[in-house]
C-alpha cells in the first residue's frame, strides 16, 4: 500500500478534518472539519485503475453533502426546536457514518473502491460521525438510537448472508459492528472507544491481506490459499476474530459491551445483538471453511502468495491475543 506524494497531502487534510470535527468547540467547527474531510477523501477514491471509482466517488460525495447539509440545518434550528434539532443531527450522523437504516450507500461506494481506500471507509471516516454522536446529549433520543442499533444488526447480518464479494461483506459486516459500536455509545465514551480501536485493527488487518492476494471475491481466495497453509490458518483465525468468536481478540470489546449492557438491563438489544453475531459468523465461516477444505487448480492471478511471510506472524498474534486476555486480567488484578 503505497501513496504518492499528492495523496499524502489529501492524507494529511483527512486527517485534520477528523481531528478538527472532533476537537471543535461548536456545531459549525465540527461542519468545516467533516467538510475538509470529505474534500479530502474524493482524491483519495479516485484512481485509473478501478473503473468503478468515479461512480463511487460521485455516490459518496451526494451523501456526505446531504449529511453536511442537515447538520447546518439542526444546528440552525437547535435554539427553537431542541427536540427536532437532536432527531435531524442524529439522522444526518448516521447516514454520515453509513448505520441502518441509512446504510444503503455504503455497500455500493465500497464495491467501487480498492482495499487501501476500503479500509479508511471502513475506520477512518467513522471517528467524526461516532464523536460527534457521542458528544450528543442522548436522554431523549435514546429510542431513535435504540432503533438504528437494532436495524444495523439486522441489516448487517442478513444482508452479507448472500453476498460473493468480499468487499460488499465487508461493507456489510461493518454495518454490524456499527450496532455495537452505538451500543457502547449509550454506556459510555471509552467503551465505544475500545470496541472501534479492536474493530479497526481486525478489519483492517484482514482488508490488508484481501489486498495482498488481489482478492476481491470468494472464488480469489479458494485459488490463492490452493498451495498455502499458512495462509489458510491466517484468513481461518482473522475471520473468526471479527466475528467476535472466543476466545480470539475480536471477543474482547464485545464481552466488556455485554457485560455492560446486562448490567443495564438491556436484555432486548443484546439478544438482537447476540444473533446477529452467530449470523455473521454463518458468512465469516463460509469463506474460511471453503478456503480450507476446496482445493482448486492455480490460476494466473495465484502467483503473489509467495510473499506474505511477512504478515502471517504479526497478523496470527493479533487474532491470538484474545487467548491471553484472562492471564493479563488476573496479572492487573
Amino acid at each position: 500500500m503505497s501513496f504518492s506524494s499528492s495523496q499524502l497531502l489529501f492524507l494529511s487534510t483527512l486527517l485534520l478534518g477528523t481531528t478538527l470535527s472532533i476537537s471543535s468547540t461548536s456545531w459549525f467547527g465540527a461542519w468545516v472539519g467533516l467538510e475538509l474531510n470529505l474534500l479530502s477523501f474524493i482524491p483519495l477514491i479516485s484512481t485509473k485503475n478501478n473503473q468503478y471509482s468515479s461512480e463511487a466517488a460521485l455516490k459518496y460525495f451526494l451523501i456526505q453533502a446531504l449529511g453536511s447539509s442537515m447538520i447546518i440545518m439542526s444546528a440552525s434550528l437547535m435554539l427553537l426546536l431542541e427536540d427536532k434539532a437532536s432527531f435531524l443531527t442524529i439522522t444526518a450522523l448516521l447516514l454520515k457514518s453509513g448505520a441502518a437504516p441509512f446504510h444503503f450507500w455504503f455497500p455500493s461506494v465500497m464495491e467501487g473502491l480498492q482495499w487501501p481506500q476500503a479500509i479508511f471507509l471502513m475506520t477512518v471516516q467513522k471517528i467524526a460521525p461516532m464523536s460527534l454522536l457521542s458528544y450528543l446529549s442522548l436522554d431523549h433520543t435514546t429510542p431513535i438510537l435504540t432503533t438504528a442499533i437494532i436495524l444495523s444488526a439486522l441489516v448487517g447480518a442478513i444482508g452479507g448472508m448472500n453476498q460473493t464479494l468480499l468487499r460488499k461483506i465487508m461493507a456489510y459486516s461493518s454495518i454490524n459492528h456499527m450496532s455495537w459500536m452505538m451500543a457502547a455509545i449509550l454506556i459510555s465514551e471509552t467503551s465505544w472507544l475500545l470496541y472501534f480501536m479492536f474493530y479497526s485493527v481486525i478489519s483492517s488487518s484482514i482488508a490488508l491481506l484481501f489486498n495482498h492476494q488481489e482478492a476481491f471475491h470468494i472464488l480469489h481466495i479458494f485459488n490463492h490459499t490452493n498451495s498455502s497453509s499458512q495462509l489458510k490458518l491466517l484468513i481461518f483465525m482473522s475471520l473468526l476474530s471479527l466475528g467476535g468468536l472466543p476466545p480470539f481478540t475480536g471477543f474482547i470489546p464485545k464481552w466488556f459491551i455485554i457485560q455492560e449492557m446486562i448490567s443495564a438491563g438491556s436484555f432486548f438489544v443484546l439478544a438482537v445483538l447476540l444473533t446477529s453475531a452467530l449470523i455473521t459468523l454463518f458468512y465469516y465461516l463460509r469463506i474460511s471453511m471453503s478456503a480450507i477444505t476446496i482445493s482448486s487448480p492455480k490460476t494466473k492471478w495465484s502467483s503473489k502468495t509467495s510473499h506474505s511471510s511477512y504478515l502471517t506472524p504479526s497478523l496470527l498474534w493479533l487474532n491470538s491475543f484474545g487467548l491471553l486476555t484472562p492471564s493479563l486480567m488476573v496479572l492487573i488484578i
